[in-house]
């Protein structure tokens, strides 16, 4: 099975939908969410309804728990906040309703699915050093995890015989069936490692191979939506350089 494994959307409709055209030329056969489809971008009720429409394999990220109280906003900084208090006003009672529904953690397929780390999923903390990494590994019963949140693809690998966490920044990943990975598939609508393209995975559940997968898009045009809804202009420059 071929899945495409993505999250950290944003509010960017624009990213998404070349997202879902780059993953189906791909031969993606079902769609798995890491969170945060909501926050920073201008089109937050459209992004909810197009991954509903994708797929029911999402877990909430900490900008989706904030916009229906999940989370508290002393969390963000000032312009996350007024992104949340925006997409609160923007959002329909069923679309909060979705998102506050949403569980943490998902197991698919052998995958454990995440926003952020494994062993405290509630605290979106970010698995970005050995001890993070090892914690997370602890949690993690299976083989095979996929997280986002930091918005940079990377991966963690553990062996039994490995004292160390060894990390990788390939786009291409065999999953050694001795050890065990968790791979964070970057952001869709807000990447932050200086490349403005959108990044996802896929994810051969057969193969047990990952390719991450990097889609331009018009970012020009999601920064003028956002300058228009009257957000933080930073929010949408920040998407022509990736950061």
């Amino acid at each position: 099975m071929r899945y495409c494994v993505f999250g950290d959307i944003h509010g960017n409709l624009e990213a998404l939908e070349a997202m879902v055209a780059d993953a189906r030329r791909q031969g993606a056969e079902r769609y798995v969410c890491v969170g945060d489809i909501v926050g920073y971008g201008a089109d937050p009720v459209e992004c909810v309804d197009r991954v509903q429409g994708l797929t029911t394999q999402i877990v909430a990220g900490n900008h989706d728990c904030a916009v229906v109280g999940r989370t508290e906003l002393e969390y963000f900084n000032h312009y996350a906040r007024d992104a949340v208090v925006w997409t609160r006003t923007q959002l329909s009672p069923s679309d909060k309703a979705f998102l506050r529904d949403l569980p943490l953690t998902l197991e698919v397929d052998g995958m454990r699915i995440a926003h952020a780390t494994l062993d405290k999923p509630y605290e979106f903390g970010y698995i970005e050093c050995e001890a993070s990494a090892r914690r997370s590994f602890d949690a993690l019963e299976g083989t095979v995890a996929f997280v986002g949140h930091s918005h940079v693809p990377r991966a963690f690998f553990a062996f039994p015989t490995e004292k160390q966490i060894l990390y990788s920044k390939d786009q291409e990943l065999e999953l050694d069936k001795s050890g065990k990975a968790i791979v964070n598939v970057g952001s869709v609508g807000q990447p932050r490692d200086n490349d403005p393209r959108g990044s996802y995975a896929v994810y051969d559940s057969s193969k047990r191979t990952v390719i991450i997968r990097r889609v331009s898009y018009s970012a020009e045009a999601a920064m003028q939506k956002i300058v228009a809804a009257g957000l933080p202009a930073v929010l949408g420059q920040r998407l022509l350089y990736g950061r």
